[in-house]
């Protein structure tokens, strides 16, 4: 092929493929408007079908909807005629009642009239008593001599002084007899708790006495320019007196458990002979945790022998403190746990719980184990401490209020104050200093003097009893009574005692003539 003929080819062949091209273009452009056409027809021939059974479904539920509506004005129609009947029913039965209650009107008017006729003879009966009355009253008073008034106060005069004699008998009877059955009740309950409990009567007062080897260990405690004992009282924070007594210090503190560290660690110190300021602070270390674990112990042994459980860790820790403390002369730690028995006991007898009072006896003076930095009371500073460490709310009540510093919520609270009260009060529990014991005598004395109408006061039995002789022309029988329990209330409201005390008011009459 030439040359002429390729030129002539390649634009023949440029057109063909455009014309191709534009032939393809135009029937594909056809061809998609032919399916968008047909697609359009499909769809509006659905929706014609659609809006036919849509207007035929319309149709049966609006027939459907005519029917249920019939049905329902007829049920109505049927039920107004229902009601309606009814309702003639009940008019006619009101009318009819309401003519029976006319009727009845009628005859309580009727009834009426005549009381009313009655009621006038009545009166004018009763006016004629009234007349004859006043005429008899005034003829007996011309009798008698004396006014309605005065015959009153006369019969009231004689009346109430009889009511008085009575009364007076009456009540010293019924205390008799109460007091003579609760006491027979209390002797028998209280015998048996302490019988029981029977733990040793006084534990011994301890003082912190250290027995020497010789009189150079004295020295030796002193040290030069007394360098050892400074050093001592610093690390064991008590007083150490050396004195002229033989053989012997004292160590001093009011804090109980330091005194027993600083007691325990001189006499180690004084056992092995090295007494210098370093050994010192260690054997006060090594005597401060072995008090520590002493009293854990104490504390842990106290609940056991209580045989009680349950408590915070810390609780018993702080009980154990008391092993240290004494009240006189009775160690606290032993005298909370016979309290703990005795409530225990008690509790049972009268049918309380006696868990929680034994708790409450056990727990009632931990607050004595709090040391001075703390303000209050040792019953409120218990209690703190208890509720602190999630004691029962009714346990807190019997430790705060064991000194009435509080109202005694239960009858738990006032079992753990009657075994507070017998255990320092039984015989032998404790011992009171001459000082004390006589200024209780003469508080006693002096509080019942204190009262209009006493003569003399006498407090007999070391104290346990004080008789009251009171003037017979200024009270009688019935104000002796009320002033025993006057007497009595005051010295629970004002004095602090172990045990109880019985008032006596004693009350004579002389009668002196002379036969000439």
């Amino acid at each position: 092929m030439n040359p002429i003929d390729m030129t002539i080819s390649a634009p023949l062949l440029i057109a063909i493929v455009l014309l191709i091209s534009v032939v393809g273009g135009f029937a594909g452009y056809y061809f998609h408007r032919y399916q968008a056409d047909k697609a359009l027809k499909n769809q509006q021939d659905k929706a014609e079908n659609i809006l036919k059974g849509a207007s035929e479904q319309a149709r049966l539920i609006e027939s459907q909807a005519r029917e249920n509506a019939v049905k329902i004005v007829q049920a109505a129609e049927t039920e107004i005629k229902e009601r309606r009947i009814e309702l003639n029913k009940e008019t006619d039965r009101l009318e009819k009642r309401r003519s029976e209650l006319d009727n009845r009107i009628e005859k309580l008017e009727q009834r009426e009239q005549t009381i009313n006729k009655r009621q006038s003879q009545v009166d004018k009966r009763g006016n004629e008593i009234d007349k004859l009355y006043e005429d008899q009253l005034k003829k007996l008073e011309q009798i008698a001599q004396l006014s309605t008034e005065d015959a009153k106060k006369e019969l009231f005069a004689a009346v109430e002084k009889e009511a008085r004699g009575d009364m007076a008998r009456i009540i010293r009877q019924i205390e008799a007899e109460a007091r003579e059955e609760g006491e027979k009740r209390a002797r028998k309950l209280i015998a048996d708790a302490i019988q029981r409990v029977a733990s040793e009567h006084v534990a011994e007062v301890t003082r912190a006495v250290v027995t020497l080897p010789n009189e150079e260990m004295k020295g030796r405690i002193v040290g030069r320019n007394g360098r050892n004992i400074k050093a001592f009282e610093q690390a064991a924070g008590v007083d150490v007196i050396v004195d002229d007594t033989p053989d012997s210090v004292t160590v001093s503190c009011f804090d109980s458990v330091r005194r027993e560290i600083g007691r325990r660690a001189l006499a180690k110190l004084i056992l092995d002979g090295r007494i210098h300021p370093a050994h010192i602070e260690k054997i006060v270390e090594d005597e401060t945790r072995a008090v520590e674990k002493i009293i854990n112990e104490a504390g842990e042994q106290a609940a056991y022998d209580a045989n009680i459980t349950g408590l915070h860790p810390e609780v018993l820790r702080m009980m154990g403190r008391l092993k240290f403390r004494t009240s006189y002369g009775q160690n606290q730690l032993a005298h909370a746990v016979e309290v703990s028995k005795l409530a225990g006991i008690l509790a049972a007898e009268i049918g309380a719980n006696v868990e929680l009072s034994k708790q409450g006896g056990f727990l009632h003076d931990i607050g004595k184990a709090m040391d001075h930095n703390q303000e209050g009371t040792h019953a409120k500073l218990g209690a703190e401490y208890c509720k602190r460490y999630g004691v029962n709310s009714i346990v807190v009540n019997a430790i705060e209020s064991h000194h009435h510093e509080v109202d005694q919520l239960t009858v738990e609270a006032v079992i753990a104050e009657a075994a507070d009260a017998i255990s320092g009060a039984r015989p032998g529990a404790r011992r009171e200093d001459l000082e004390a014991y006589i200024k209780r005598i003469r508080s006693l004395e002096e509080m019942s003097m204190s009262f209009e109408g006493v003569q003399q006061a006498f407090a007999i039995q070391a104290g346990r009893e004080v008789r009251i002789i009171v003037k017979p022309e200024a009270i009688d029988d019935l104000a002796s009574a009320r002033l025993a329990r006057d007497v009595a209330k005051k010295i629970e409201e004002t004095m602090q005692y172990p045990g109880q005390i019985r008032v006596t008011v004693i009350r004579e009459t002389r009668s002196t003539e002379i036969a000439k």
